[in-house]
């Protein structure tokens, strides 16, 4: 009697792309997928690095990959005026759903943000900064939109960055940020250790 073979598993080619849909550049019910898992998961640091942002009501924030929204939420509750660049339709949706009028969502990446020229006095990203396909591009680009004296808070999971914090750190000084500092910080629950960096546009 002949059997039928059983059926391979994905290989990892097709992980990588399920994944990438979810997570990477979230798209379809993958995405959106993703974006409820992100919404959970990514909750505890967006928080952080807004509190770390130590925001004033006067301020313009640029939240750079907010996903989700939680951060851009978080955000739009103490600081005057706050803009979120998103490549994905899926996660602007949400976050314009989370956020209403509070925020502005607009299409765009680190390295195009959209933003005229020293309009921003905070910037912040949350687990985006290994999808930047020209990090040099994204640090100069952040650096043009921050006024002088704005501030740059970046945290990403450590284990998922293409270089070292400290590396990370040397591109963001490259592109003229000074007073950098960087750090871990280990998330409550089930949250990778994540890499922080904090940065100043000089005045």
């Amino acid at each position: 009697m002949s059997t039928s073979p059983s059926p391979s598993p994905p290989g990892p080619g097709v992980l990588d792309a399920a994944l990438d849909r979810a997570f990477g550049h979230p798209s379809g019910l993958l995405g959106r997928l993703g974006g409820k898992l992100m919404t959970v998961g990514n909750a505890a640091t967006e928080h952080r690095i807004v509190d770390l942002a130590r925001l004033e009501p006067d301020e313009t924030v640029l939240v750079v990959g907010p996903g989700p929204g939680v951060g851009l939420d978080a955000a739009s509750r103490l600081a005057g005026e706050v803009i979120g660049v998103e490549p994905s339709p899926q996660m602007r949706e949400l976050c314009t759903d989370r956020c209403g009028d509070r925020a502005e969502v607009r299409a765009g990446d680190a390295a195009r943000t959209g933003c005229e020229d020293a309009s921003a006095d905070v910037v912040l990203t949350v687990n985006n900064v290994q999808l930047w396909e020209d990090r040099p591009a994204a640090f100069a680009e952040l650096f043009r939109v921050l006024r002088p004296g704005g501030r740059l808070l970046l945290s990403a999971h450590e284990k998922w960055l293409p270089v070292t914090r400290h590396e990370l750190a040397g591109e963001a000084a490259a592109a003229g940020f000074t007073d950098l500092q960087t750090w871990t910080w280990d998330p409550p629950g089930f949250a990778a250790l994540a890499a922080q960096l904090r940065a100043v546009k000089p005045g």
